[in-house]
């Protein structure tokens, strides 16, 4: 899921260091390595998806896991992985992130099926949440508060950079090289980091950082989240009666609630639910799911669209998102402003009606040609998300307590990857579920040989990659039945992207008064 730079975790507030440029400089270098390889990972795996379902002749359900093994174990272990770094050192825990993430890239290159690529892409999700809070820790770490806000800056800009260089590179990479270059590109990375964070950068730790981490928590968390989108998955093929799609579902549920109990027992645990009395904070949360859910599972089926309908080579794919990559990393400092000048609410509440928009945009369709129907619409929509996320984070800060500023950007953005993983669930079920229906209905209007109909209809789980039988007496008409059955279920997701962000807006409207974070001139 790819997720802005400045709405990464807050970096903690840490002591004053002693001034050292030549240090600061080389944590900012350990920093933006380390955050790269999560950045250019997380926009150029989709654009890999529809490649995989090729080579290994992969259905959905295992296209799905290729990026919900990943997101599951990030979002699971977020929280765990910062206090990690706070109690046993955070350039030791960033390295091993660093580590874990190299090796297993290695080995998604090398997976000789898909069961072994899904296997390691949750390996580079654990990896992940030792490495994405360990970025910002090491800064706040090593560089005073007089300079660390452009210290800050500097890192989202240069991550916005190779955030925006993913999908062109990744592209042309699968395009002229293998979907395999793809995890290749982090090694030279994490490799320089490594090398960077042990010879450059100093150890440090929270002293006050005591008492036992909330295992228990992370498991049941893991285990929840695992179980729900492991019985949403097969639906689509094997029915809501299926045990298969009941057990894990019943599991996941049981383990969701478990981890709530234990979250209100635990003295300190990974999500502290006090935090939600706030109304401004369980707000702001709510607005961050419903659009990142939007934008996540939406942008997963993207590239199976142009490149599998529209016939957009793997470069032209990765281009394709360019705009809205672009257009968002531009806006983040204006944005940024807003709050000052403007109150949290306004931009919350016109950035995801205007990422409504770019989700409605491309749902339409309004002509032929990438710069009518997918140019505009990824404007549009990092028009709305650049506008959104800065002023996203700072009311994020501002509904807590000054102390407990850390934890909460770190549950902001774990909301927002849980958002991802179950939105991507839930609308390939819709997805999935819409093309098989419409599938029929064109097949019988086609008055297709019952033969060939059975042989269609079992490799639904192809979606748009559904290959046509040899024996096929129409073959084109049939190539067009199965497009156009696939297009109405990707519409149909993307209008759902619409809903759910225009409901983030009423999110801010219901919980977020205009007078709780009003201009700055008013306060």
């Amino acid at each position: 899921m790819m997720k802005a730079p400045c709405d990464e975790l807050v970096i903690p507030a840490g002591p004053a260091a002693p001034a050292d440029p030549a240090r600061e400089r080389w944590v900012l270098v350990v920093a933006v390595l380390g955050s790269g390889m999560a950045f250019i990972d997380g926009t150029v795996v989709n654009l890999a998806l529809p490649v995989l379902q090729r080579e290994f002749a992969a259905g959905l359900a295992e296209l799905q896991w290729v990026v919900e093994g990943y997101i599951l174990f990030l979002s699971a272990l977020l929280l765990v992985g910062g206090a990690l770094g706070d109690r046993f050192g955070r350039r030791r825990v960033f390295a091993l992130g660093i580590l874990l993430f190299g090796l297993a890239s290695a080995l998604c290159g090398f997976a000789p099926s898909m069961g072994v690529l899904i296997l390691a892409r949750a390996v580079q999700g654990i990896g992940g949440a030792l490495l994405v809070p360990g970025s910002l820790a090491l800064i706040s770490a090593a560089i005073p508060p007089a300079r660390r806000g452009p210290a800050v800056g500097l890192w989202g800009g240069l991550t916005s950079v190779l955030m925006a260089a993913g999908p062109l590179l990744g592209g042309w990479v699968i395009e002229q090289l293998s979907w395999r270059a793809v995890f290749f590109l982090n090694l030279p990375l994490a490799a320089l980091a490594l090398v960077a964070v042990f010879a450059r950068v100093a150890e440090s730790r929270d002293p006050a950082a005591e008492g036992a981490l909330d295992w228990p928590g992370a498991l049941l968390a893991t285990l929840g989240l695992g179980g729900v989108v492991a019985g949403l998955i097969p639906v689509s093929t094997e029915g809501w009666t299926a045990l298969s799609v009941r057990l894990p579902l019943l599991v996941g549920g049981a383990a969701l609630v478990a981890f709530l109990v234990v979250e209100a027992r635990v003295p300190r645990p990974m999500l502290p639910l006090a935090l939600f009395r706030s109304p401004a904070f369980s707000g702001i949360n709510l607005l961050t799911f419903l659009l990142y859910a939007a934008l996540s599972g939406t942008l997963f089926f993207l590239p199976f669209t142009l490149m599998q309908v529209d016939g957009y080579s793997a470069t032209a794919a990765g281009s394709a998102l360019l705009p809205f990559v672009l257009v968002m990393s531009l806006l983040s400092r204006w944005a940024g402003g807003l709050v000052s000048r403007h109150g949290a609410r306004l931009p919350l509440v016109v950035g995801p009606s205007l990422a409504a928009l770019g989700f409605a945009w491309l749902a339409l369709p309004l002509g032929e040609g990438y710069w009518w129907s997918i140019f505009p619409g990824m404007v549009v929509l990092g028009v709305g998300m650049g506008v959104t996320v800065p002023p996203l984070t700072t009311t994020v800060l501002n509904a807590v307590e000054q102390r407990h500023a850390g934890i909460a950007s770190g549950v902001n953005n774990a909301v927002a990857r849980v958002a991802g993983l179950l939105a991507i669930a839930l609308l390939s079920l819709l997805v999935a579920t819409v093309f098989t229906h419409e599938l029929e209905q064109r097949l019988e209007q086609l008055e297709v040989p019952a033969a060939v109909r059975t042989e269609v209809l079992a490799q639904c789980a192809s979606l748009a990659a559904l290959p046509v039988p040899a024996a096929a007496p129409d073959r084109p008409a049939l190539e067009r039945a199965i497009a156009e059955a696939y297009l109405t279920g990707y519409r149909l997701a993307l209008l759902s992207g619409a809903a759910l962000a225009l409901a983030s807006a009423v999110a801010v409207v219901v919980f977020l008064p205009a007078s709780a974070f009003p201009p700055a001139g008013e306060r």
